[in-house]
């Protein structure tokens, strides 16, 4: 806990101290040590500062300074594991170990450029399987994780990736704020061996907040294979921060640099001095005079005075806050103010620029001591691929052969495999039905819960095939290649190139798809895009559309999937138009977006993204699906008619229809009547909001029972109705059917992704009536036009 937190009269043991700078050593001078007692004495009438004795002597301490020292009080010493002793435990022996194994705690904080192998290396460490892309926006949030090293508990946070500490992005936003709120122990800052100049801004950002840090050199296996040469412990001496060749794709240095990390933590590394990075003459007067009228500020106590300086007289306005409550606020607005204008008029350029250039400056003396360049083949086979990949004339059909490539494996691949689980499925569903006794029990096991879950766990070798091919392109980098060649049709629609990526993400799921939008820095292009993902089908449409497709179309799979894809992606670039076209204004904002190298993913990262995707899925056979099953199959069997033995087909039907799923269905039948579709299939439709895969499991559960033979459900979607004496599917009701699902409400956790990455749940609204009235729409277009011709 934080000694701000200790009540009155409450003793507790210094773990660490967590400010920096002038403070830090302030108060470790005044006593508060690891291992030391402190009392709290007494509020102050307003509650702030607070008086504590350390060290038999009293201290007056503000709340928001107490707050940057751990303590470890009685009461949580009872949580410390302490080893086999001996001896004899006193009171104060047992404080001192509880304080000496909470300091033994590290935190962790993953900070990096987009591509850079952060959440590779987070994986590595804790073990953890965070998906890795090799495109930026892949962490759209901190991934926590923890892990066990040489007697410490080190816990480490995966940022998300960003190029610099400014505001201009939603990423950079957030990861400064998480440093400065959070004061990790000491910061990894993660950047690519052999793309130094670029990576090595943020680590002189990083210097100007003067954290504790130390730099993983990751993929330095490419570095030397280009024949470059690095003199990493002189540049790490020359910028005060000690470096480590690593590379967290296969492990190597892994341990090297948490050796590193815990050496910096205990203040034994002896690279570690704090550098200024030097601005030149002009800004570092500047600097000087706003810094020394700061160091009066309580806020230069928890931040460093020459980033806040520096901020300042960039404008800052995140800054500007956090200092407006200093006494002097006025006093340092205007000289800033004015101090900036003079350097503006000086260097005949923007402070931001003239910063900029003195930090390439600073970067790139350093690097003329210590670097030397290789043959680069890397960059130049880059250039080879892009000249194909990128080109104005094959580009664009690359692209669609790659997707129909995708979308026709999946189908064909993935038969094989289905074929195998469903005759599986059939032979358990027909010895269950020989050896079990009629009655409720078995028509659940048989209808409810093989005839559901069963219905959709055939389609598990697609969906794996599907992630195959993404994994492929977001980790071998043609994933911005692809946001790169479609930015011109993006542009059209009044987004760019940098809305595609969230878009082509929706292919394997909407949710993560949303939550990666926040990597577009306009507000209004991230919410056309949030609201338009939706339309993008997701992998759980694929077992209604492999379920159809494959059962009425069999012999156009490739052009089917391909039409329902295409239908999507047509109504969402019409939605994106009409909303920038009436509700949002014009979006300036530029395109500028890495386009990283291109690199074979490994083999043991792909076969982990797949089983994580597998996963997911067999969580929700077990999950929501089961459960969903067993209620739909409870409602179309209850109430039940009074007919002994089992009944035939016509007393199934009446049965059904009587059901309280039967008279669900009817009531909302007459919307969706003018499409072609029943009270069976209107219910399914209505499952699926909760999630699209509900709608297979529904049809398996409605279409499953009365019937001795193993049929597959795609046979009993083709039999006459026995009430009816038709088909409730037609090939054309099943075309209708698929726009309409390809197009409806999106699922529940979408709508919630929605609500919160927009920041109101009115657009989460917008997207169910939205999304349902367009698939209504096309939906009835479709059937009315069919009915036309067939």
């Amino acid at each position: 806990m934080r000694l701000s937190e200790l009540k009155i009269g409450e003793k507790a043991i210094v773990v660490k101290v967590l400010g920096r700078g002038a403070f830090r050593k302030r108060i470790i001078e005044m006593g508060f040590v690891r291992g030391q007692e402190v009392i709290a004495e007494l509020n102050a009438p307003l509650r702030d500062p607070i008086k504590f004795k350390i060290m038999d002597y009293e201290v007056s301490l503000r709340r928001s300074e107490a707050n940057l020292i751990e303590v470890v009080t009685e009461e949580e010493t009872s949580s410390v594991v302490y080893p086999t002793s001996h001896g004899t435990t006193t009171e104060e022996s047992t404080y001192a170990h509880a304080a000496e194994v909470r300091a033994k705690t590290i935190n962790i904080a993953l900070v990096g450029n987009p591509n850079c192998g952060k959440t590779s290396l987070f994986n590595v460490a804790s073990g953890a399987n965070e998906h890795v892309g090799n495109y930026s926006g892949v962490t759209v949030d901190a991934k926590a994780g923890h892990f066990d090293y040489k007697g410490y508990r080190i816990n480490i946070f995966d940022l998300p990736g960003t190029y610099s500490l400014s505001t201009y992005t939603p990423e950079e936003l957030y990861v400064r704020r998480y440093l400065n709120t959070e004061m990790p122990d000491v910061i990894v800052n993660v950047v690519v061996a052999s793309n130094l100049e670029r990576n090595l801004y943020l680590t002189t950002e990083l210097i100007d907040m003067d954290y504790s840090m130390v730099v993983a050199l990751n993929m330095y296996d490419e570095l030397q294979k280009s024949g470059a040469k690095l003199d990493y412990k002189l540049l790490g001496d020359m910028v005060g921060v000690p470096m480590v060749p690593t590379v967290s794709r296969t492990g190597k240095g892994i341990d090297e640099l948490f050796d590193t990390v815990i050496d910096v933590y205990e203040r034994r590394n002896k690279s570690v001095r704090h550098v200024h990075v030097n601005h030149g003459p002009v800004i570092e007067a500047a600097v000087n005079d706003i810094k020394e009228r700061l160091r009066t500020s309580h806020v230069a106590l928890k931040y460093s005075p020459r980033y806040l300086a520096l901020k300042m007289l960039e404008g800052d306005k995140e800054v500007m806050e956090m200092v407006s409550d200093s006494e002097n606020f006025e006093e340092l607005k205007a000289l800033s103010n004015k101090l900036r204008a003079e350097i503006e008029q000086t260097l005949h350029e923007d402070i931001e620029q003239a910063v900029a250039n003195e930090k390439y400056g600073f970067i790139s003396g350093a690097l003329q001591e210590t670097f030397q360049q290789g043959k680069d083949d890397e960059r130049n086979l880059t250039r080879v691929i892009d000249s194909l990949v990128t080109n104005k004339v094959v580009g664009i059909p690359i692209f669609v052969i790659l997707m129909c490539l995708m979308f026709e494996a999946t189908f064909v691949l993935g038969a094989y495999p289905m074929e195998w689980i469903e005759t599986g499925v059939a032979m358990l569903s027909s010895w269950l039905h020989d050896v079990m006794s009629p009655g409720p029990l078995k028509d659940l096991l048989i209808d409810g819960i093989i005839g559901g879950v069963g219905g959709v766990i055939v389609f598990l070798p697609n969906i794996l095939i599907l992630y195959l091919f993404i994994s492929f392109m977001e980790d071998s980098g043609y994933m911005a290649r692809a946001a790169f060649i479609m930015d011109k049709a993006m542009h059209k629609i009044g987004l760019h190139g940098k809305s595609f990526i969230p878009l082509v993400m929706g292919f394997g799921c909407n949710v993560p798809a949303i939550m990666a939008t926040r990597s577009i820095e306009s507000r209004s292009s991230r919410l056309i895009t949030i609201l338009i993902n939706p339309f993008i089908s997701c992998s759980a449409r694929l077992p209604v559309y492999i379920l159809f497709i494959g059962t009425f179309f069999p012999k156009h799979v490739g052009w089917a999937f391909i039409i329902l894809y295409l239908s999507g992606i047509a109504v969402a670039f019409i939605t994106a138009k009409l909303l920038r076209r009436f509700y949002f204004k014009e979006d300036e904002t530029p395109f500028v977006m890495e386009l990283p190298p291109y690199r074979i993913p490994t083999f043991k990262a792909t076969c982990r993204h797949m089983w994580n995707k597998a996963e997911q899925y067999l969580r929700k056979m077990g999950g929501i699906i089961l459960v969903a099953s067993v209620i739909v199959w409870a409602l179309s069997y209850y109430p039940r008619t009074d007919i002994e033995g089992e009944m035939t087909p016509q007393q199934l039907a009446e049965q059904q229809t009587n059901s309280y799923m039967g008279q669900i269905g009817q009531a909302i039948s007459p919307v969706l009547e003018p499409l072609g579709f029943n009270w069976k299939i209107s219910v399914a439709l209505i499952s699926g909001t909760a999630a699209k895969e509900l709608i297979v499991s529904t049809l398996g559960v409605l279409y499953a029972g009365g019937d001795d033979t193993p049929e597959t459900l795609s046979a009993k979607l083709q039999q006459p109705d026995p009430s009816t004496g038709v088909a409730d599917f037609t090939p054309l009701i099943a075309a209708t059917f698929l726009i309409f699902v390809s197009l409806y409400v999106p699922c529940i956790a979408s709508i919630t992704a929605v609500a919160k990455e927009a920041g109101s749940w009115k657009w989460g609204l917008f997207s169910v009536l939205y999304n349902t009235l367009i698939a209504w729409l096309c939906a009835f277009i479709v059937f009315r036009i069919g009915l036309l011709f067939m």
